[in-house]
């Protein structure tokens, strides 16, 4: 369907592959992985032809759509959210707009030659139409609004009323409903509930038979969709038969190979080299040292490529707090809205959180979620009810909006030293370090970092402290899947409690041993890991 072969690609003096190829396949499930700034995007960017190679061979079948989700949504103004879905398929709306216009033309007089052309022109148009879903576009593009978690109560909403993450899903949604012959997802999943992502999931095995490359953090998401791993990494492209869990243990076995091989070659060239030192200057082997020298220089030296680094969440031991870290009585809350009404969020929440606590807080979007760790962290005050810390708590709190509290002229450096005004210089670097502030790193400013480097730089502030209770709602948003690991480890080992709200599957199994769940207005408690939650919520909602 579309082959890239020996393709180049450089950034200024930055080469991000050198005569890579590898090839999308109808049907296939691709998962695109490597190191930031290795040049994912710009392989989407050239198979959608927003960028071009420096060399090589680009080709693609004949009629194939491609449609291309990004992180870089555009302006959305001047349409309601329904129809700045359907705007996406704007060429099976003209065909469909063509096809009326034919079988009007259809029931007026015309002569045979005529009439034979139109009918030839009305079957391609048709086939067309029909290929691209044109019969069933406006149910399609209802039905993925609905999935993505905007229901038929605000299809009518102007997109203007949406806020950023919402205008993500309506830019999905077009995509989705689009439906094209190769489809190329970067990050579908970052800015959807646990609902949207398992409704995702599924649409994507059942609903789409294209083909199909994305990026994605989520473990879980990647391991249930791909079947096939494409790395750029280390200036080349390399394939991989298999889901997200075989690339890892397929990568390292590959390298433990590359690595066996280099010591064989090092060895080797290391008795060649004091086979031509010893007897260079001796003329009876004149002939010997020649050839010696021909053939280590002919030989094409294997080169391992350095190791991804990871950020590592390090934690000093922390102080011990009570055994009840938290209680929660009979707790509400309720927005006031801004004409006036009471918008009630939960009324009769209560539970314990007790010391070395790994707590998921579950519920679907909306449910309170967040507000409920607000109210735990002290920054929302109940409508009724109460929140009481226990004895010794040290809290450290991490929201969906930190990043916005970072003060943009500072730089890295300083916004840590900020936290560690007593720390030396050694010492401070050597934490930025460990969150992958290095080098010239540190002294760059706040507003010029990612959206991943901010989240980094956040979660450093908030680990340094001496913190035993950490409530972290989705601190992996911006995180890549090696670095969620090394958190994920770093929680596991951490002494304290933590309560977190999460939509990453593969880091609530791994970590939590009790669930709360906020479920209309109420909350239920698991006393259990959350595959033991998954089991008893089926129970009982069937």
């Amino acid at each position: 369907m579309i082959h890239l072969s020996n393709i180049n690609k450089q950034h200024g003096a930055q080469f991000l592959f050198r005569d890579a190829s590898f090839q999308i396949l109808p049907g296939s499930r691709n998962g695109l992985v490597g190191p930031n700034g290795a040049g994912k995007t710009s392989i989407f960017r050239i198979i959608t032809g927003e960028e071009e190679v420096d060399c090589g061979e680009i080709t693609c079948a004949r009629r194939t759509t491609i449609g291309y989700f990004s992180q870089d949504v555009g302006d959305m103004a001047g349409r309601s959210a329904l129809d700045e879905v359907m705007a996406g398929s704007a060429e099976t709306m003209r065909l469909a707009g063509e096809l009326k216009e034919m079988e009007a033309a259809m029931c007026l007089p015309m002569e045979e030659g005529p009439m034979a052309a139109l009918l030839e022109r009305y079957g391609v148009v048709q086939e067309e139409f029909e290929h691209r879903g044109g019969y069933d576009l406006d149910t399609r593009a209802q039905t993925v609004l609905t999935g993505l978690g905007i229901g038929p109560d605000r299809f009518n909403h102007p997109v203007e009323s949406f806020s950023g993450g919402w205008k993500m899903r309506i830019a999905l949604a077009q995509i989705l409903t689009l439906k094209p012959d190769v489809l190329l997802l970067d990050e579908p999943t970052n800015h959807l509930d646990l609902e949207s992502i398992i409704w995702l999931e599924e649409w994507l095995d059942t609903e789409f038979d294209g083909a199909l490359l994305m990026t994605c953090h989520d473990r879980d998401f990647m391991n249930r969709i791909v079947t096939r791993i494409i790395e750029v990494a280390n200036k080349t492209v390399t394939t991989y038969g298999g889901n997200y869990d075989f690339y890892e243990r397929e990568r390292e076995i590959r390298r433990e190979q590359l690595l066996a091989s280099h010591k064989r070659q090092q060895d080797m060239l290391a008795k060649e080299e004091e086979f031509i030192a010893r007897f260079a200057a001796r003329a009876s082997h004149a002939a010997q040292v020649q050839s010696r020298v021909k053939k280590i220089e002919k030989i094409e030296r294997i080169e391992i490529p350095p190791e991804e680094r990871v950020a590592r969440f390090d934690f000093a031991e922390p102080p011990r707090s009570g055994d009840d870290v938290a209680v929660v009585d009979k707790l509400a809350k309720s927005w006031i809205l801004p004409d006036g009404r009471e918008h009630p969020v939960y009324s009769a929440v209560s539970g314990v959180v007790r010391r070395q606590n790994k707590i998921a807080v579950v519920g679907v979007n909306g449910a309170g979620k967040s507000t409920f760790l607000k109210a735990l962290a002290g920054q929302t005050e109940p409508s009724a009810g109460s929140v009481s810390l226990g004895a010794n708590v040290e809290l450290g709190y991490f929201s969906q909006h930190a990043m916005e509290v970072l003060e943009p002229k500072k730089t890295v450096f300083e916004t840590l030293q900020e936290t560690l005004p007593m720390a030396t210089i050694g010492v401070v670097r050597n934490l930025l370090g460990s969150f992958l502030f290095s080098g010239d790193a540190v002294e760059k400013r706040v507003e010029n970092l990612s959206g991943g480097e901010k989240s980094r730089l956040v979660l450093a502030t908030l680990f340094a402290r001496p913190v035993n209770f950490l409530l972290l709602d989705e601190p992996t948003n911006h995180l890549d899947i090696k670095s969620r690991e090394i958190l994920l480890h770093t929680l596991q080992r951490f002494s304290g409690t933590v309560v977190l709200v999460s939509h990453d599957r593969h880091f609530l199994r791994s970590l939590v041993n009790r669930v709360f769940e906020i479920n209309q207005g109420e909350m239920r408690v698991y006393e259990g890991n959350y595959e033991y939650y998954l089991s008893k919520s089926l129970e009982f909602n069937s």
